[in-house]
Formats: C-alpha cells, sequence, structure tokens
C-alpha cells in the first residue's frame, strides 16, 4: 500500500515491479537452529498458578483470567528465517514480522473500515486430532468464550453508536494451526467523531487474553505469572488512511533480544478450568508453533522436581479481594549500607549496583551526594529517585534475630535484580507470616531469596549452595562477600532439599531453619 501521487508515481511503479520480482523467485532459505525449549514455570507449576486463580475466582475476586507461561530458549541464526519457516508451514491468518517480533497470530483484535468496526476474540482450543463438536460441546470452553463476546461488547459499546453492537457469530469452532479454536465475532458502528485513537483505548488490551473484569483479570495476571509479559497479548498491524485500521491479537508470537528466543503461551481460567488441563492446553497451543520452526520442548518440559515435590511447594497465597502489587519502579530503588568502625562496608559495590538499577530502570546515571557524619556503627541507606536523585539516610542498626525461621511463599518469577524501595508485597507476606521470615519460591518450587536477604543452602555434610543470578534475584554484596569466603556451588536449590541456611545481608549473616509449618 502506498499513497500515490504523480511525482511519486514512478520511484513506485519501480518499487512495485520490485517486490513482484522477489515474490516470483524468493531467496533460497537460510538455516537457523533453536535449542530445546525450557517452560517457566513448568507444567505442575502453572497447574498451582490456574488453581490459585481458580480460588480467586471462587472468592468472587473476577469471573476469568488468562494466564500463560513463557517457553524459553536461545536461536542460532535470524529471526527473520525462523519466521519465514513458521508462516510458511502454518499459513497463519494474521501472520506478521516487526524487528524482533516473529508473530504467527490466528486472531483478530479490531478490523475497521469506514465507520464499521469487528473483533473476532478467540477462547476455547482443542487439539485438531479431536472433534470440533465436542469443542462446541463443552460447557467450560463455551462460558470461557461467551464471557469475553460480553466484555468485547461493552468495550465497543464505549465507542459505538447507541444499539449498533451486535454479535455476528458466537462461539464456532474453526480450524487453525494444528488446534481448533472457539471463535466469535463482534461488530458496531463507531460514533461520530471516534478515531483509532480512541477505538484502541476503549478495548486495549484485548479482552480475550486478559479476562473479566479486565482489571481485576491484569490484576492477577501481574501476580500469579512467571514473566512479565513484552509483546505478547499486545497488538500488531496497520492504521491507513486508505484502508482503515486493521490489528492482531500478538499471540503464537516468538520474541528474541541478543541470543535469546521465547515464546509465551497460555489459555483462559474459569471456574470450571481443570488445572491440569490448562497446563496440557498451553503446551498444546505451543507445540505445532515449535514443530513448525524445527524446535522442541525439553524433554520432561522441565517439571520433574515441580512434580516430585507434591504438596512440598506452597501454592501462590491470597493476601485479599485484590493482589498486593509488585513494586512500582516508579517508588525508586534503595541500597543499605554497613557502618562499621565510623565507614561504609563494601561502599564501592553498593554504588555500583545501585548506579546500574537507576540506569537500568530510568535511563539516567546517578550521583552519590555527600555522606553525612557517621557514628561508629549503623544502617546507611542510599535512597535513589527515578530521577537519578540520591539522598542519603542513617539509622541504628536492627537488632540481631539469629537464628530465625523461614516459612516458603510463592512469588511467581520472584523481584527481580533490583532493590525496590516499594516494598507493599514483601511487607504483606511477611504480616502473614509473622514471625518467621518470608522465603520466596517460585511455582515450580525452586528457592529465589528471603524477603531481607540471599539465601546459602546448608546440606549433608554442610555443602554450601545458593540460588544463580538469573536476573530473578537480587544481587547481593553481602551474598558476593560470603561467596568469597567460602565454597560455595552456584545451582538451583529446590524447597525440598532446603532444611538450614545462612541468610546474608549487607547487615548481616545469620543462621535460618526451614518452618515446620504447613504453607
Amino acid at each position: 500500500e502506498a499513497l500515490w501521487t504523480d511525482e511519486r508515481a514512478a520511484a513506485l511503479e519501480a518499487r512495485l515491479e520490485l517486490l513482484r520480482a522477489r515474490l516470483v523467485a524468493p531467496p533460497a532459505a537460510r538455516p537457523f537452529r533453536t535449542a530445546p525449549f525450557t517452560a517457566t514455570p513448568a507444567a505442575a507449576g502453572h497447574a498451582r498458578a490456574v488453581q490459585a486463580c481458580r480460588e480467586r475466582i471462587a472468592a468472587g475476586d473476577l469471573f476469568q483470567a488468562n494466564l500463560a507461561l513463557r517457553l524459553r530458549s536461545t536461536l542460532e541464526g535470524d529471526l527473520a528465517d525462523l519466521h519465514v519457516a513458521g508462516a510458511t508451514a502454518l499459513r497463519p491468518d494474521r501472520a506478521a514480522w516487526v524487528g524482533g517480533v516473529a508473530s504467527l497470530s490466528p486472531e483478530l483484535y479490531l478490523e475497521r473500515r469506514g465507520d464499521r468496526v469487528r473483533s473476532a476474540p478467540i477462547k476455547g482450543t482443542a487439539p485438531r486430532s479431536e472433534d470440533p463438536a465436542a469443542l462446541a460441546a463443552s460447557e467450560k470452553d463455551r462460558a470461557e468464550n461467551v464471557m469475553i463476546v460480553d466484555l468485547v461488547r461493552n468495550d465497543l459499546g464505549r465507542v459505538c453508536a447507541h444499539g449498533s453492537v451486535e454479535v455476528t457469530a458466537l462461539a464456532e469452532p474453526r480450524p487453525h494451526a494444528g488446534v481448533w479454536h472457539l471463535v466469535s465475532e463482534v461488530a458496531g458502528t463507531l460514533a461520530p467523531g471516534v478515531g483509532d485513537g480512541a477505538l484502541v483505548a476503549a478495548t486495549f488490551p484485548p479482552g480475550s487474553v486478559t479476562g473479566a473484569p479486565k482489571v481485576a483479570a491484569m490484576d492477577v495476571i501481574g501476580e500469579l505469572e512467571s514473566a512479565e509479559r513484552q509483546v505478547f497479548t499486545g497488538a500488531i498491524g496497520f492504521a491507513s488512511p486508505c484502508a482503515g485500521l486493521e490489528l492482531s491479537v500478538a499471540i503464537r508470537t516468538f520474541e528474541a533480544g541478543g541470543a535469546r528466543l521465547w515464546l509465551d503461551v497460555g489459555g483462559g481460567v474459569t471456574a470450571g478450568s481443570d488445572p491440569d488441563g490448562e497446563a496440557a492446553e498451553a503446551l498444546a497451543k505451543a507445540a505445532p508453533l515449535l514443530a513448525a520452526v524445527g524446535g522442541a520442548l525439553e524433554e520432561g518440559d522441565g517439571a520433574g522436581a515441580s512434580r516430585a515435590a507434591g504438596d512440598a511447594v506452597p501454592r501462590p497465597l491470597r493476601l485479599g479481594p485484590r493482589p498486593t502489587p509488585r513494586p512500582d519502579p516508579a517508588r525508586g530503588v534503595f541500597e543499605t549500607v554497613l557502618v562499621r568502625d565510623g565507614a561504609p562496608v563494601d561502599l564501592d559495590a553498593h554504588v555500583a549496583r545501585l548506579t546500574a538499577s537507576v540506569r537500568a530502570l530510568y535511563g539516567v546515571t546517578p550521583e552519590l551526594p555527600a555522606l553525612p557524619p557517621l557514628p561508629e556503627a549503623a544502617r546507611l541507606r542510599l535512597l535513589a529517585e527515578p530521577g537519578g536523585a540520591i539522598a542519603a539516610e542513617v539509622a541504628a542498626l536492627p537488632p540481631a534475630s539469629d537464628p530465625t525461621t523461614l516459612h516458603p511463599v510463592v512469588v511467581p518469577g520472584g523481584l527481580g535484580a533490583h532493590k525496590w524501595r516499594d516494598r507493599r508485597l514483601l511487607d504483606a507476606l511477611a504480616a502473614h507470616t509473622a514471625p518467621a521470615t518470608p522465603l520466596l519460591v517460585d511455582l515450580d518450587g525452586w528457592v529465589l531469596e528471603a524477603s531481607w536477604a540471599n539465601v546459602v543452602a546448608i546440606g549433608d555434610g554442610g555443602a554450601l549452595a545458593t540460588p544463580p543470578l538469573d536476573g530473578r534475584i537480587l544481587p547481593g554484596v553481602g551474598r558476593a562477600r560470603f561467596l568469597a569466603a567460602h565454597d560455595v556451588a552456584e545451582r538451583p536449590v529446590h524447597v525440598t532439599e532446603l532444611r538450614d541456611a545462612w541468610l546474608t545481608s549487607a547487615l548481616r549473616t545469620v543462621r535460618a531453619r526451614l518452618s515446620s509449618q504447613p504453607y
């Protein structure tokens, strides 16, 4: 498509002929290769998230949420070649290529032609090997679909002429790459003066990939998913003064960053969802995509320890009718520094970590202020604002708590590699586990960190092990000091193997033991 003028005619004709020639004789495919994809969380961990969502639905917090897991891999070659292979093999309705994003989406988010707008939400999935009539007759899948149709009707009703919104197709089984989907269609006539911006603002993010009510579902998604969504479940498409607006829902979408490659897959959770079935459905959606690009799921889908752990892995806590939010980066980050003999200990390491966080989060380089007079022993805090300003506060050292008890709580995906000033979630977890210290674990039961310290597990014979720095935990300065002084293996540590531990922070190292109380 192009905006044609007489002045541009020759150049556009030449461009059109070039594109036609390329389509007639496309270049040979270039090789690429992916490593085995690993699921985060594994199937059993995703089932725990689904069960936690069902408990919130039963409590009346929401009706439905779309929960996803992430399949991680690495890519040798060019993502464009992966996209060509996938689109060629699957022929998806709405394939799209944007640098770093290879989308093989089957779903229409919005289509506008003139003042007519249409959306085609997908809810309900079954393998292509199954009878589509069974999918159409599934009460759970139909309920899932109808709830989202109502949500889309409401979204479009905000910007369409009164009485013009109608359901033109309801829960129809339609074939897509490797699966059957239940597809509905909702259409309406835009009210006078409503442009594409207002249309998208009224309906984004798409209802089929959030849930109902939409805001409540998004809160639960933020609470229970292990990876922050990026392009996944957004929208890809075009806005044209000639052809109107057309946007897909960015599902079945590979994303890349450097050599890293990932694919998010999920599904709608309702009161009638079977947790293990939802995990199987998510992986079933991924299977044809992986096959199309020559990829494969890691043998055993990475769930071994998670399944073997059984009830030893706690379910995510429901702390109230609305989830306690994860840390808000707008509230800033900070460092806690030990003052000993009137001098800050490892100040350079703390400043380096704080600087790295501020640069990564806010794109600025902070400047360390002049420190106030320091007593012989104290706690120094460096408090950074999003703009890069840093304030210094000095306080007495907190009382020692040696030994302490650890109580496992699930925080899917952890809290990341930054020391957040927003501690609402950690404070809520601490209030729940008091007097024990919260021990953060992921949905598969892998140990992350304590609420105020890194964890070093003490195994049989005194062998030491600590979770690796994989972006989910704080790279503690006290942790680095402890590792420099002891022989510690950096490897995944499962909650089932943890009994005794050291907790390491900038201020102190204390002995800890896992709680014997039920989780």
